[in-house]
This record gives C-alpha cells, sequence and structure tokens, in this order.
C-alpha cells in the first residue's frame, strides 16, 4: 500500500498515522479555564523532549469532523499551565469516560470519578489516583494548521514532578511493572505495558561494537539467526578469540548427528540462537565460531 496525504481523506489518513506510529504515551491532560472551572482530557499525541529543561509536549488536534478546537486548548491560551497525568492499567477505563465531549464547565474529575488535589506549584489541579503527575507551565503553544485534523503543539516546561511510592523499586527508580502503564494504538486499541510485554534491549555498547558488517560470512548470512540475533553480536565490543569449548548435552548430540558440514553449521546455530534468546552471549559465540 502507498498512501499520499493529500489523496486521501483526513479521516483516513488520521487513521493509519494512529495505527502505524503506536504505541503512543498517554497525557492526562488537567487545566482551568479563567473562571476557575477545571477540565481533564487525555492525549496521545504527547512525549517527552529533554530534560534539561525538561520539556513536554502534547497536541490537541484540531476535531477532523468540524474543525473545532478542544476546551483543553482554549484552557491553556486563557490559563498557561497544566498538570499532565499518567495513565496506568488501574484508571484507564475513567481515563477514557473523561474522554468524552463534555459542555464547558463540566469537571471530568467528577464525571469519570477522578479526586482532585491542588497543585505545590500550579493552578490546574493533579489526579489523586494516577502513579505520576507533571505541575508544568506553558511556555509556547505552536499551530500547525488551521484545518481540521491540523495539531497544536503544547510545549511544557516541568515546574514540579509528584510520583506515587508504590510504582519505586528498592532503588528509589521508576518499576516499569509496578507502574503498569497504557499506551494507545489504533481505532479501539490499547497496549498494556508491563509482564510479558516489557523486556529489555541492551544499550549501545559505549566501547563501540563490532557490527553485523564485521560478524564472519557464515553468520552474518545465516538464514537461523534474524536481526535481533545479530545485532545483539555486533554489539559486543570484539569478536572473541576461539577458546576451549565447554562440552554439554546439546553440544554432543550435534556433533554426533551431523557429520555434514552444512547441516552441523545449521544445527549450531539453532542451539545459538536458543543461547542468544536467553541472554547466554559468551555461550552463543562459542557455539558459532566451532
Amino acid at each position: 500500500m502507498r498512501i499520499i496525504p493529500s489523496e486521501v481523506k483526513t479521516s483516513e489518513l488520521h487513521a493509519y498515522l494512529l495505527g502505524a506510529v503506536s504505541p503512543r504515551p498517554i497525557c492526562f491532560a488537567s487545566t482551568i479555564d479563567s473562571e476557575g472551572n477545571p477540565n481533564l482530557s487525555p492525549f496521545s499525541f504527547f512525549n517527552v523532549f529533554g530534560s534539561k529543561p525538561p520539556i513536554l509536549i502534547f497536541s490537541p488536534a484540531r476535531r477532523v469532523r468540524d474543525n473545532t478546537i478542544k476546551h483543553t486548548l482554549e484552557n491553556v491560551y486563557e490559563n498557561m499551565e497544566v498538570v499532565i497525568n499518567m495513565v496506568n492499567y488501574n484508571i484507564v477505563q475513567q481515563m477514557s469516560l473523561a474522554s468524552c465531549e463534555y459542555p464547558k464547565g463540566t469537571s471530568e474529575f467528577e464525571k469519570a470519578g477522578f479526586t482532585p488535589i491542588k497543585s505545590d506549584m500550579v493552578k490546574p489541579f493533579r489526579v489523586k489516583e494516577s502513579p505520576v503527575s507533571l505541575e508544568c507551565k506553558v511556555i509556547q503553544v505552536i499551530e500547525t494548521g488551521k484545518e481540521g485534523g491540523a495539531g497544536n503543539l503544547i510545549m511544557c516546561e516541568v515546574l514540579c514532578m509528584h510520583i506515587d511510592d508504590h510504582v519505586l523499586d528498592e532503588n528509589g527508580k521508576i518499576d516499569p511493572h509496578k507502574i503498569d502503564l497504557v499506551a494507545r494504538m489504533g481505532g479501539d486499541y490499547y497496549c498494556r505495558a508491563s509482564g510479558n510485554a516489557v523486556f529489555e534491549v541492551a544499550k549501545p555498547n559505549l566501547k563501540l561494537g563490532v557490527g553485523i558488517d564485521a560478524l564472519p560470512d557464515h553468520i552474518k548470512h545465516s538464514t537461523v539467526l534474524n536481526g535481533n540475533h545479530l545485532g545483539i553480536l555486533g554489539n559486543c565490543s570484539e569478536i572473541p578469540a576461539s577458546s576451549e569449548i565447554v562440552h554439554d548435552g546439546r553440544l554432543e548430540q550435534i556433533l554426533s548427528d551431523f557429520s555434514d558440514r552444512a547441516q552441523r553449521v545449521n544445527a549450531l546455530q539453532h542451539y545459538a540462537k536458543d543461547l542468544l534468546d536467553e541472554n547466554e552471549i559468551d555461550r552463543a559465540w562459542q557455539i558459532l565460531l566451532l
């Protein structure tokens, strides 16, 4: 499929973009209007863009169907402050309810059953039930267009960050399983960022990895190892020298069953693949270099 944005309906393009660029973290924005009425609404055009200064950006896009803007944006223009509350699995249904387009002046805190907490440094309230809340001042609003679907980039500087102690690990860091965040996908789909959905990838080697291009040809062109396996090997700072191999039952079986060189290499690479999946990188190298 090939799509030229100018050749399709905005609503159709919007659906493809949201399905492709996902999962997206959710900004649960609390604002207040000039009369002091609170508003609470979620947005998935959102992320963090710096830490010194700490900058967050979210975008209440103009409605596609009638080209109107949302109360959140109106409130930001009236009072350049916002509290961004993170959404975890425990409050995802309430968050969805808060996205209903209630009349201006209606409190989504009340409609969705959330508890407003007075903020320390800004006027809008925090959401008590949220695992993390960030009090922000708005430093700029960038309008990307005037038609339905156009974004309004609200750039915020974090003034104060509140973290529920229950989501911290023993080292005082946020535990991804405890915070149990959710993210937005296309259509009605969300994803839950905990349990088996969370996995680790080692950061790039500060000593520089050798790169996939430097791997021996029989490894680089393997039909058994995929790009992830090659990436792990390429992230190693050197290709280890051949060392005395430690034999085990599986290796002995391979050496016994396959006298043909090509078949043996194939079987060894399957063994190495399983080792890499278990993060046994040194042992995988031993097997691959036999």
